[in-house]
């Protein structure tokens, strides 16, 4: 856990006693998964369109890390000093090496695409992949600016790429649907959220932020 120093000052929930966090990401997907990880945090969950933030931050970097990093600053600042929490993460596929990573999303057909456009490309991509070459593992880097400091946290997990979905389709996570970690018989969108959250790259990650965030809560 590394701790970076930030100049914004933090700002006030003018409609609620409860604190502000705003979970950087304009993908529904993950602010819902987001959310049911940080269950129980006596803090109001907000997005950035919440608070009229329509841009964007440039992706630049080569690592989760960076990107995590850029995010949750860009909607730091943008927010004028709302504590903030924003992630990276991305698949590594063996088989593909190189191919996605940090820019899984922006991979094939790119950002824009549907959900459905963007894995019917993958599992194309997939398909002379033999069983034995399918392992994966999907990582998840988050950057927690609380408090005017930034703290990084990281998660994997380890799983294999099934040969065609085998539960509908998670909005924003398409992934979901066609990765299965080793510890369980079904694929992260067949799990319950609680089961899911529990193994995930993601919950992993975000679950450590939220550990900070409540040590820090009770210090008050």
């Amino acid at each position: 856990m590394k701790k970076e120093n930030t100049k914004p000052s933090t700002a006030k929930n003018r409609k609620s006693n409860k604190p502000l966090l705003l979970i950087g990401t304009g993908n529904p997907g993950k602010f819902r998964e987001i959310k049911e990880i940080l269950h129980g945090l006596p803090l109001k969950f907000i997005m950035p369109q919440d608070l009229g933030i329509k841009d964007s931050p440039h992706e630049s970097g080569k690592t989760y890390k960076e990107n995590a990093k850029i995010k949750a600053k860009f909607y730091f600042e943008k927010s004028g000093g709302v504590n903030t929490l924003a992630e990276d993460s991305g698949i590594e596929i063996h088989a593909l090496p190189n191919a996605l990573g940090h820019q899984t999303r922006r991979w094939g057909k790119g950002e824009k695409a549907s959900d459905t456009e963007w894995l019917t490309h993958f599992l194309k991509q997939m398909e002379k992949i033999s069983e034995s070459k399918r392992t994966a593992e999907f990582k998840c880097t988050t950057a927690l600016i609380w408090n005017k400091k930034t703290y990084i946290f990281e998660g994997s997990c380890k799983g294999k790429i099934t040969h065609r979905p085998e539960a509908p389709i998670l909005k924003g996570l398409p992934l979901s649907s066609c990765f299965r970690p080793d510890s369980q018989k079904k694929v992260y969108a067949a799990l319950s959220a609680h089961a899911k959250n529990k193994i995930s790259h993601r919950g992993q990650a975000i679950s450590k932020a939220k550990n900070l965030i409540t040590k820090s809560l009770i210090a008050l």
